[in-house]
């Protein structure tokens, strides 16, 4: 186990200890020695972790203290920041932006070594980045599809052909090229997909769908094979 994993597993350990916790124990536990562990503690209280205790009584956090809400290991670290990569390479503006904003606040809210993660630039997604859809904002239908809320679209299909629906969205799926809007289609009276790129026009209506989200989002999965609109 790497020392950073380790360090996070330690303070793991002592915030959901009941009672003082020995070295000896969390060596057993980290499967590693002794002498290591006291070298992890001492360097956690250089950080300015409040960890009390010394040798053959055992250690605890100071009452009181509150730590960060994200504990994670050196993997998970690294699982989050690929994932927030990818996510910047969609063409939804306003998730870029977010997950721009993810990265930082992890990497404020999680002492060193782990913050580093989010800064060196080790970790990296390649391709092309999707284009963002010039008729439709992703970030109206990702709220759409909360609220449960109608879409009314001016829409084109793949042979030109141009038509108006009034749709009930439920999912949005993300591809390398294009992202799909998942929803029911009013016109059609079934479940459609819909190419983000080739939305002409969209808008919100003032008219809702409370309560169907679910039982629609499971009639699309129980059919997963679906025409593109």
């Amino acid at each position: 186990m790497r020392k950073a994993s380790r360090l996070f597993e330690i303070i793991q350990i002592l915030r959901l200890a009941r009672k003082p916790v020995t070295a000896a124990q969390i060596a057993a536990q980290l499967e590693v020695t002794m002498r290591s562990i006291y070298r992890d503690i001492a360097a956690l209280q250089a950080m300015r972790v409040p960890i009390e205790g010394e040798r053959g009584i055992g250690y605890i956090l100071r009452p009181g203290f509150t730590l960060p809400p994200l504990m994670l290991s050196i993997e998970e670290t690294e699982a989050i920041v690929l994932a927030l990569a990818l996510l910047d390479r969609t063409g939804d503006a306003e998730l870029r932006r977010a997950a721009r904003q993810v990265n930082r606040k992890i990497a404020a809210a999680v002492p060193e070594p782990l913050s580093q993660t989010f800064s060196t630039n080790a970790l990296h997604a390649w391709g092309t980045i999707s284009p963002s859809p010039n008729g439709v904002d992703l970030a109206l239908v990702r709220r759409a599809i909360r609220d449960e809320q109608k879409l009314h679209i001016d829409y084109r299909d793949e042979l030109g052909s141009a038509t108006e629906r009034v749709i009930r969205p439920i999912a949005l799926i993300y591809y390398s090229q294009t992202a799909n809007i998942v929803g029911w289609c009013e016109l059609r009276n079934a479940i459609r997909n819909f190419r983000a790129d080739r939305v002409v026009h969209c808008e919100a209506w003032e008219d809702f769908f409370p309560g169907q989200g679910d039982r629609l989002r499971q009639v699309w999965i129980d059919g997963w094979q679906r025409p593109i609109a």
